[in-house]
């Protein structure tokens, strides 16, 4: 089983700074990818990033603002999230796509949660 802990949410002004961190650990799987979600109050969860064997990919909302890494030595994820907006307010949740047989030719789909922390942006 693949357990996923989110941590760093909280409270930030407009044009502010938060890093969100997402400790992956369990039984290790294929490494089908890892990203971070989203959900604002009366909206559909959305994918916020991801990273693939290296390759990353954005919303459009956060490009060239927010910077997904992580630290697989150490089964770290992480989301730079910088020049925050009001709209950025909303649940965030790492993501995570583990295979036992492989990852296959199949984009991310991930099927382990974490439990979510809220990022509050105040004007």
């Amino acid at each position: 089983q693949v357990e996923l802990m989110e941590f760093g949410g909280g409270s930030v002004q407009a044009g502010g700074s938060l890093q969100l961190s997402c400790l992956i650990t369990g039984n290790y799987f294929s490494d089908c990818g890892t990203g971070w979600y989203r959900q604002a109050p009366g909206k559909e969860r959305e994918l916020v990033s991801s990273i693939k064997g290296g390759v990353t990919t954005y919303a459009d909302s956060v490009k060239g603002r927010f910077t997904i890494s992580q630290d697989t030595a150490k089964s770290i994820l992480f989301l730079q999230m910088n020049s925050m907006k009001t709209e950025d307010t909303a649940v965030y949740y790492c993501a995570a796509d583990r295979r036992a047989g492989g990852c296959g030719p199949y984009p991310f789909r991930p099927n382990f949660w974490g439990q979510g922390t809220q990022v509050t942006v105040s004007s």
